[in-house]
């Protein structure tokens, strides 16, 4: 009994930590790590707090059992963001500057998610009380038209279209929510079963997404490629170590790509220029630069600038859906108040 007890307990998975907690726990391990302290002395002081207790355990234990730090932070189930970040540590060796990137990241993801939060609350709501509006005028105040004015041809045709019109916006509107719900299940579900190359075609064919995605793998693939130059870490060794990691398939696809041709004895800026979801600035970065520190500098200062071009863009979309959505809900209530109004209208003309 106790052995089965012990071979349970140890099957155990820990919960996942709320993105806040993960964000509060980077910043702890970033302000001991600056003082002075070792990772694991870090961990141990950051045992101190009840709320990190137990993902400071569970990292401090699978360190003492042989697993890399981004491993580590795996298994205490941690963002994949952090633990993509915590990948390169062990090449390029600077845990700090590294988890220092990484917060930096993670809070700006936070920052997006709170502010669509805080930007879709009232227009959900606002769906909501105008969805059983609309549904008490479709099922009570509509048919109760219809039999009034049926002596009316003309009038209750109206009434009759308007019905047909809010039944076709219904049933498109829940069709699109069906399509997307079920959509993004099956694609979440069944996406390491397709290839990386094809999963690349997907991205490309949406458009406002594909800049998106765009400008996300052009920021990692500079922002981890000139960390890994600082070090001193030849270019062909830098492809090898970012095919190596599993939570960024799309770079790791490009670099095993990039590989390859290197082993070929041609230049990457013409591959580079080919790839759907790189940015050209990259390829005419690494066409320009023969120089090491001058291609590290540029692609450093390239990811600072793609950093900022992403929140403002983000920022943008965020700030439009508030208008765009009361745009929309202004144009059915002036159709609802027509639907109403107009029958009424004609009814007067034939006194």
């Amino acid at each position: 009994m106790a052995l089965y007890l012990k071979k349970y307990t140890t099957h155990i998975k820990p919960k996942t930590i709320r993105k806040e907690l993960q964000l509060l726990f980077l910043k702890r391990l970033s302000r001991l790590l600056q003082n002075g302290y070792t990772l694991i002395e870090a961990l141990e002081v950051i045992k101190w707090d009840k709320n990190l207790e137990k993902p400071a355990s569970n990292v401090i234990e699978a360190l003492k059992n042989g697993s890399s730090l981004d491993q580590a932070f795996d298994k205490a189930k941690f963002n994949p963001i952090v633990t993509s970040y915590l990948f390169f540590v062990q090449a390029n060796g600077d845990v700090y500057a590294t988890i220092e990137k990484c917060i930096y990241m993670f809070e700006q993801r936070l920052l997006y998610v709170q502010k669509f939060q805080q930007v879709a609350r009232y227009p959900i709501i606002l769906l909501f009380v105008f969805s059983i509006l609309l549904y008490f005028i479709k099922q009570s105040v509509l048919p109760s038209f219809l039999d009034l004015f049926q002596a009316n041809s003309e009038t209750s045709s109206t009434v009759y279209f308007s019905m047909v019109i809010i039944d076709f916006l219904s049933s498109f509107v829940v069709v699109i929510i069906i399509l997307a719900i079920v959509g993004g299940g099956f694609w979440q579900l069944h996406k390491h079963k397709i290839s990386i190359h094809k999963q690349i075609k997907v991205y490309s064919s949406i458009p406002i997404y594909r800049k998106y995605k765009q400008i996300q793998t052009s920021f990692l693939f500079a922002t981890h490629f000139s960390s890994l130059l600082k070090t001193g870490i030849p270019i062909k060794e830098i492809l090898t170590i970012m095919s190596q990691q599993t939570k960024l398939p799309i770079l790791s696809y490009y670099s095993k790509l990039m590989t390859a041709e290197l082993q070929k004895g041609l230049q990457l800026s013409s591959l580079l220029s080919q790839f759907q979801l790189l940015e050209k600035q990259v390829a005419m970065i690494f066409q320009k630069n023969a120089d090491i520190n001058a291609l590290e500098k540029d692609l450093s200062v390239y990811a600072e600038l793609v950093t900022e071009e992403l929140h403002r863009k983000i920022m943008k979309v965020i700030t439009y859906i508030q208008p765009a959505f009361f745009l929309v809900l202004a144009g059915f209530i002036v159709f609802i108040y027509i639907t109403l109004m107009w029958p009424m209208f004609q009814l007067i003309k034939t006194i």
